[in-house]
Parts: structure tokens; C-alpha cells; sequence
């Protein structure tokens, strides 16, 4: 006898509170997955009302609204089962999966796990589930959990495995990307399945939400721990694979462990899902597919920042973003994501030298336009510069130039960027990066003025990498060499070198990852062998800084603690 169930993952970019999209996304994807003759398809946690909703729970009328885009997608379910996420509402409300099939609703599971820690919130909106139970479809026995649910050993699908005898775990998920991620869930997921040796289908979201990228990546995992099928990161996907049900049961037939845990468990509540007979559809072979590398680190970084740029603009409902091109490598590399983002049309640079502007960066920004095939702007501002000392002279007297003056720059700066991005409806794209933010090397309403700041979460040493990574990528390098040869320089003053203000960044990154990311304190670095007074300063300047960080636009999310929705200081503070 051999058993088997075609399941869909549809891992979909939706976008909070947009539920008529939401919506006919979610319907052209369940039309794909019958056409393909599919026994279940699966959409993300929270698909409907988009992942995360934040405070726009705590609207009534948007969660009647998800409910009732719940209801049409459910009548839409014809010689189909489907599992959506959305917002239930009872006593409280809920981050639930509804589990459909043939145009009725079957049940509704309510998300155990509520996590609430780092970028999550969600203690603050929903309730905790507290029942698990599982479906049968076509003689195979499914159980569905939502995100956070897998993550445990003792979770909710170990009860549906055990107490169940769930063949197949489904789990919808909302899992966002940081460096590294991938390969820590991947191994979760396999450990899940060999745990409770059952197949497990893990569906992820895609797509950029604000300062927070999912990157997809949705599995099928056997029963024996492998990967049998993976969606593309970073893209849309609907992945359709075959399972082997009848597998499970003879990979349970030689574990003496699981009759021995079953007599200590009550059993769950399963529900019949009328039977299906879905159109009979070959599928192309499935090529194994190989675990995630670690050398594709700079690929997956490279992608986020991609993805979450093109979603931040276009679902903000810009289409254009102006850049301000020093001939720096930071400028650089986010003039390079924009145009991967959003097309070289779409981007425009804008270089405005002073007397201290160089000639080679001014050069190296026309060339890495030219490259680029982008327009650029050049607006001289040493006029306005010289107005600008012209009309502070008397009240600055005889006291020496220092960063005073020097800020006056990048200001009129972000003043003409932000003028033509009102002008012509678009977005002012910020150069700023984790190395310089955290130190407070950067001019509030000047180099941090902008809509979004792409690189934020990127330290310096890995923007360099990001920068020969991307050349790598074309026949000729679109980021010119000398830019990333050229000593790191904000040209405010004659002759000015960042080592003047920061320590090499390739001394100062490491301390910061330590003290920002990992809450090492003073000892435990000098404890790793780094020299007091430099970190005593380094901390120092970290934290009176954060009134500045405050006031920075946001930005994409990549480290696995980003500022602001990870770390939360106080401003004002003693200590």
C-alpha cells in the first residue's frame, strides 16, 4: 500500500494591511496550486493581514476586515484544502491558521508560542493558544503549528505526531532573515522532523517589511531529517512536491522509543477533511538540494538588502529615490543596491563638492554613475557653504573651526536632496552604516537625513565586502576600485581621514559587534585582550550617541541585533 499527499508551499511577499492584495495573491497562488493538482496548499503566518500588523490590531475594523477576506478565500476552496494565516477574534484575538478544504471552514488553531523578544512584540497583541489537534485528508493524518510552535521540542507538534499520529507536520511561519539564520532554522527544522519522525512542510514568508526582510526558504523535510525540497530565498514560490506518507509509518515501525511515549500521552481530536480527487498532474523529478553554505553569506546579505530597498520603496508608494554620491564607498555601495533594486531609471545621484571634495572622489562618482548607467547631478555648494560662515561669523567670533563648520556641509547637502525628492515624489536613500551610527560619526539632518538608510545594520569591514562582492558579480567593476582602495574619508576639512576621529575600522568593528550586538561589558573586552582605554572610549561615545540613532530613518535589519527594534536603550540615563 502506498500512500501519498501533494502539498504547496506558497511563499508569497504580501504587505501589512493591504488585504485586497493580500487577498488575490493568495487566490492566484491557490488557482496555480490546483491547476497542479494539489492535495494541500499552505500560505504564510498571517498572510491575510500581513506579517507583522503591529498596532493595527488593535483596530476593529481591519480585524473584521481579515476575517472577512478569511471567509471569501475559504468559499474559494473548491477541490482544495488550504491553510491560511490571519487574525481570529473570540474572547481575545489570536494569530491563527485556518484549515479549509472544499469551501467550508474545518478549524481553527491558535499560535502557542507567542514570542517576545528581539524584534517580536506579540505578548502585546494576542492570546496564547492552548489546543492542538490534527486533520485527515485522503487517509493521511496532517497537523498544523504557526512559527515560533516548531521551534520547541515539546511543542504542539510533538503532541500531534505522538498523541495524533500526525504523518505530516505543517508549520506557517513569519520567520525573519539575519546573518546566519538560515542555517540555524534549516537545522531546527530537520531536528524537528527526525524528533518526531514525520514529514515536515515549513512555509515561510518573503518579502521586505519595513526594517525586517523574510527570506522565505520554505523546506520539506523527510522523516529522516533531509531536505527533499527547497523554495528559492529571497523570491516568490510555489513549491509543489509529493510526499511519501507511507514512509513515516515504516520509519515508525523500528522506533521502540515512540510506543513507550505514546502510553503517557492523551490523546488530540481529529478532524475528517472531505476527501479529495484532485487533477491527476505529473510533477518535473525534485533535485535533492543541497544544505546552505556558509560562503554564500555575502550573496544572502546582498539579496536582503536588495529585496528590502525595492519592498520599502514601491509598498511606500515611491518609484524613484535620490542618492547623494560623495565618491565614498558607502554611497557607493547603496547606489549599487538601488539600481539592483529598483532599475537604473529609477535612481538618481547627486554628487555637490566643496572645496574639499577631491577630485578623484568627484571623479569616482561620475564613473560609478557612468558605470551604473544612472543619472547624476552635480550641485557645487561652496556659495552656499561660504553664506552659510558668512552669517554665523559674528556669533562664531574668533573661536577655532571645528565640527561646527565642518556639519554645515553635509547639511545643505541633505537639504537639496530632500528638496528634489519633494519635488519629484521620491525617497532620499541614506548612506550611513552600523560603524559609523554607533560611534556617532555621522550629522543629523545631513548625511543621516533620508527616508531609509539601506546599510545601517552593515558594519564597515563588511561594506567593503558587500563592495567586492558586487563587482564580482559583473564583467568589469561597477564600484570603482580606487573608491574602495582610497582610505575612508568624510571630506569636511583639508586633508580629513576617519582614523582622525575612529579608530581603524577593522580594530573598532569587532569591539562593536561585542558591546552593540553581544552585551560584552568592559572587562569581558579587555578580558578578550583589547586595550582599556580604547574601549572605555569606544563605549563611551556608543552610548552617548543614541539621541542621534533615534533620529535616523530606518533601515534594513540584517545583524542579528539591529538598533531599534532589537536594542532599546534609554536616551537619558545614568551609569
Amino acid at each position: 500500500m502506498t500512500r501519498a499527499i501533494r502539498l504547496a508551499l506558497a511563499q508569497i511577499n504580501v504587505t501589512v494591511g493591504d488585504l485586497t492584495g493580500n487577498r488575490k495573491k493568495i487566490l492566484d497562488h491557490m488557482h496555480k496550486a490546483r491547476d497542479l493538482g494539489v492535495h494541500i496548499v499552505v500560505f504564510p503566518e498571517l498572510a491575510i493581514a500581513g506579517y507583522p500588523p503591529e498596532d493595527l490590531l488593535f483596530k476593529p475594523r481591519f480585524i473584521q476586515a481579515n476575517r472577512r477576506v478569511l471567509d471569501e478565500l475559504v468559499q474559494a476552496t473548491q477541490g482544495i484544502a488550504a491553510v491560511f494565516g490571519f487574525v481570529d477574534r473570540h474572547d481575545d484575538i489570536y494569530n491563527a491558521a485556518a484549515i479549509a478544504c472544499d469551501g467550508c471552514l474545518i478549524d481553527v488553531y491558535h499560535k502557542t508560542y507567542l514570542p517576545n523578544y528581539g524584534v517580536f512584540d506579540e505578548d502585546r497583541y494576542f492570546q496564547s493558544g492552548k489546543t492542538a489537534g490534527v486533520y485527515r485528508l485522503n487517509g493521511v493524518t496532517f497537523g498544523v503549528t504557526i512559527c515560533e510552535d516548531i521551534w520547541y521540542p515539546g511543542g504542539p507538534a510533538r503532541q500531534q505526531a505522538l498523541a495524533g499520529d500526525a504523518e505530516v507536520l505543517i508549520n506557517i511561519s513569519s520567520s525573519p532573515f539575519h546573518d546566519g539564520k538560515e542555517l540555524l532554522r534549516e537545522q531546527m527544522i530537520a531536528t524537528r522532523a527526525t524528533d518526531n519522525s514525520a514529514v515536515l512542510g515549513f512555509c515561510n514568508l518573503v518579502g521586505g517589511q519595513d526594517e525586517l526582510i523574510f527570506d522565505g526558504g520554505s523546506l520539506i523535510v523527510d522523516q529522516d531529517g533531509r531536505v527533499t525540497a527547497r523554495a528559492p530565498r529571497f523570491r516568490e514560490d510555489l513549491l509543489v512536491v509529493d510526499v511519501d506518507v507511507e514512509a513515516v509509518f515504516r520509519n515508525r515501525l523500528h522506533d521502540s522509543r515512540r510506543r513507550k511515549e505514546k502510553r503517557d500521552v492523551s490523546p488530540v481530536l481529529a478532524i475528517d477533511l472531505p476527501d479529495l480527487q484532485p487533477k491527476s498532474v505529473p510533477l518535473s523529478p525534485v533535485q535533492a538540494p543541497e544544505f546552505p553554505h556558509p560562503d554564500d553569506r555575502l550573496k544572502n546579505i546582498y539579496d536582503a538588502l536588495v529585496l528590502g530597498t525595492r519592498d520599502y520603496v514601491l509598498k511606500n508608494g515611491f518609484e524613484k529615490v535620490f542618492i547623494g554620491l560623495s565618491g565614498g564607498i558607502d554611497s557607493a555601495l547603496v547606489t549599487a543596491i538601488a539600481r539592483d533594486a529598483l532599475g537604473e531609471r529609477n535612481v538618481v545621484c547627486v554628487t555637490m563638492p566643496t572645496q574639499y571634495s577631491s577630485e578623484g572622489t568627484f571623479n569616482d562618482a561620475l564613473q560609478m554613475a557612468g558605470n551604473l548607467d544612472i543619472r547624476i547631478l552635480t550641485l557645487p555648494i561652496q556659495d552656499l557653504f561660504d553664506q552659510y560662515l558668512g552669517l554665523l561669523a559674528d556669533e562664531f567670533g574668533d573661536l577655532p573651526p571645528d565640527a561646527a563648520e565642518e556639519n554645515i556641509q553635509p547639511r545643505i547637502r541633505g537639504t537639496l536632496l530632500m528638496a528634489l525628492a519633494n519635488k519629484f515624489r521620491a525617497l532620499v536613500l541614506a548612506p550611513g552604516n552600523k560603524s559609523e551610527l554607533s560611534m556617532g560619526y555621522a550629522t543629523l539632518y545631513g548625511d543621516m537625513a533620508g527616508g531609509f538608510a539601506v546599510i545601517k545594520d552593515i558594519y564597515k569591514t563588511l561594506v567593503y565586502d558587500l563592495a567586492h562582492y558586487r563587482n564580482a558579480l559583473s564583467d568589469h567593476p561597477v564600484i570603482p576600485v580606487s573608491i574602495i582602495e582610497r582610505p575612508p574619508t568624510a571630506e569636511l576639512r583639508d586633508n580629513q581621514k576617519d582614523t582622525d576621529s575612529l579608530p581603524p575600522y577593522p580594530v573598532l568593528d569587532p569591539i562593536l559587534k561585542a558591546y552593540v550586538e553581544d552585551d560584552a561589558s568592559l572587562q569581558d573586552l579587555v578580558a578578550l585582550g583589547y586595550d582599556e582605554d580604547l574601549v572605555t572610549r569606544i563605549i563611551r561615545t556608543v552610548d552617548r550617541n543614541e539621541y542621534k540613532r533615534r533620529q535616523a530613518p530606518p533601515g534594513i535589519k540584517i545583524t542579528a541585533r539591529a538598533f531599534g527594534r532589537d536594542r532599546r536603550l534609554p536616551i537619558t540615563r545614568g551609569g
